[in-house]
C-alpha cells in the first residue's frame, strides 16, 4: 500500500485544479461560500460545465458517457472540487440509478435513460424510505400490483431529497407478501408528472425545505419501466446503496469547513485577542484537525485497497461515523466561533435573491443553518446506530 501519489496522479490532479480555475463559475463559488441555498439551475449550470468536459459521470464506464476513473482519481476530483467550494454533484441518477440500469437494466432502458441523465434531460430523486421503513428498508409497504401492462402504485414515500426539482422518481415497492420480505420488492421508475402522484414539502430545521413526502394515489406505471426482473428488487436496492456509501467520509467537506473555521476564529475577538489564539478554543480545534489527519490517512487506505480491487468492508461505516462525528463538531465549533450572531438566525437571508440585511457578518448567516441541517449525517446513508452493529458483527464478531 502506497498512501503517496504518483507522479500520473499529480499530474491529474493538477489539470483537475486547472479545470476548476477555467471552468468553475464565479457565482457558484461565493454561493458556497456565504452558504446561500442553490436553485435547480445553479446545479444544472454545473452538471451542463462537467458534462461538457466529460467529467459528469467519473464512476461510469466510457461506453455509457463516464470518465471511468478509478478510486485514486475520483478521490482526487471529489477532494479538489470541495476545495473549490463547487457545487456538488447531485447524486441521484449519476452515482446511484445509473450504475444500477448499467448493471440490471434493459437495453431499452439504458439507451434512453442513460444519456438523458448527463444531458440533464432528467432529474432522478430517490423513493426508498418510508414512515414505516428508513433504515430497514424491507419493511416497505407500497405496493405495486400487476394490471396488464401496468402496475398500479399506492403508498408513500418520505425524506426524498430535492423531490421537489425532480421530473422522474426511482421506487422500492412491494409486489409480494409472500416469503421473507426481502423477496416480495421491486424497483421502478416512475414518471413524476403520472396523475395520482402529490409531493408535498417538508421544512426542515433550517428553514429549507429539502427533503419532501410522495404520495402514489392508484398511479399507473408501465410495466416496461421495471428494472430488472420482478422480486428482485432488493439485490438491486443493494447494490445502489453501495454506490450511495461512497465518499461517506465526507474528507473534502471536512476539510473545507476546518478552513473556514480557522478563518473565522482569525477574525473574532476573544478577550481583546484573536478567537484562534484562545487555549481552550484552539485544543478544540487542534483536537478535531488531528482526528480529521488520522481519518484522511484510513480514508487514504480504504481508496487505496478499492483501486487495488479489493472490497473495502466494516471501514466503511467507521469513517461513515467518524466522519459524521467530526463534520458535526467543526460545525458546532463555527457556530460557537460566530457567538451572539448565531442566534438571530433568519434562513430567508439564505435564499437566492434575499435582500434581507444580514446579522452581524457574512459568515455568520450560514454558520447555524450548517449546524442545524448537518444533524442529518448520523442518519442518512445508513445510520450510525446500523454502521455501529455492523462493526460490531464484522469486527468483533458479537
Amino acid at each position: 500500500m502506497d498512501l503517496n501519489y504518483t507522479e500520473a496522479e499529480i499530474a491529474f490532479r493538477d489539470e483537475v485544479r486547472a479545470f476548476i480555475k477555467a471552468k468553475l463559475p464565479d457565482h457558484l463559488v461565493d454561493q458556497s461560500k456565504l452558504g446561500t441555498s442553490l436553485t435547480k439551475a445553479d446545479y444544472e449550470e454545473w452538471h451542463a460545465i462537467l458534462n461538457a468536459q466529460g467529467w459528469l459521470a467519473p464512476n461510469w464506464p466510457k461506453e455509457f458517457g463516464g470518465a471511468a476513473w478509478n478510486a485514486v482519481e475520483r478521490h482526487i476530483f471529489e477532494d479538489e472540487m470541495t476545495k473549490a467550494n463547487a457545487p456538488r454533484v447531485v447524486p441521484f441518477g449519476l452515482s446511484m440509478l445509473g450504475p444500477v440500469l448499467q448493471a440490471f437494466g434493459s437495453k431499452e432502458q439504458q439507451d434512453y435513460y442513460l444519456p438523458r441523465i448527463l444531458n440533464g434531460d432528467d432529474w432522478w430523486c430517490q423513493g426508498y424510505s418510508e414512515p414505516g421503513a428508513g433504515s430497514d428498508l424491507a419493511s416497505v409497504r407500497t405496493s405495486a400490483v400487476r394490471d396488464g401492462d401496468h402496475y398500479i402504485v399506492n403508498g408513500q414515500k418520505t425524506w426524498t431529497t430535492l423531490g421537489q426539482y425532480a421530473n422522474k422518481i426511482f421506487c422500492l415497492v412491494r409486489t409480494s407478501k409472500e416469503g421473507k420480505p426481502q423477496q416480495g420488492i421491486s424497483f421502478l421508475l416512475i414518471d413524476m408528472d403520472t396523475p395520482g402522484i402529490e409531493v408535498r414539502p417538508i421544512v426542515l430545521i433550517d428553514g429549507t425545505p429539502e427533503v419532501n413526502e410522495v404520495f402514489f394515489d392508484n398511479v399507473k406505471v408501465p410495466v416496461e419501466n421495471l428494472v430488472g426482473e420482478e422480486n428482485k428488487g432488493w439485490t438491486y436496492a443493494k447494490y445502489l446503496l453501495t454506490h450511495e456509501r461512497t465518499n461517506i467520509a465526507g474528507v473534502g467537506f471536512a476539510n473545507a469547513g476546518l478552513q473556514n473555521l480557522k478563518r473565522i476564529a482569525r477574525l473574532e475577538q476573544s478577550g481583546g485577542r484573536p478567537l484562534i489564539e484562545n487555549p481552550h478554543f484552539a485544543a478544540r480545534i487542534a483536537r478535531v484537525e488531528m482526528d480529521l489527519m488520522a481519518m484522511s490517512t484510513t480514508n487514504l487506505r480504504v481508496v487505496s485497497q478499492a483501486a487495488a480491487g479489493q472490497a473495502p468492508g466494516a471501514e466503511s461505516s467507521m469513517l461513515k461515523i467518524k466522519g459524521t462525528i467530526i463534520r458535526q463538531e467543526i460545525n458546532a465549533l463555527t457556530r460557537n466561533a460566530v457567538g451572539p450572531y448565531a442566534m438571530p438566525f433568519a434562513s430567508e437571508a439564505l435564499d437566492e435573491g434575499s435582500n434581507e440585511e444580514p446579522v452581524g457578518p457574512d459568515y455568520a448567516a450560514p454558520a447555524t443553518a450548517q449546524y442545524l441541517n448537518n444533524r442529518k449525517l448520523s442518519i442518512f446513508g445508513g445510520s450510525n446506530e446500523i454502521q455501529r452493529g455492523i462493526i460490531t458483527k464484522a469486527i468483533l464478531e458479537l
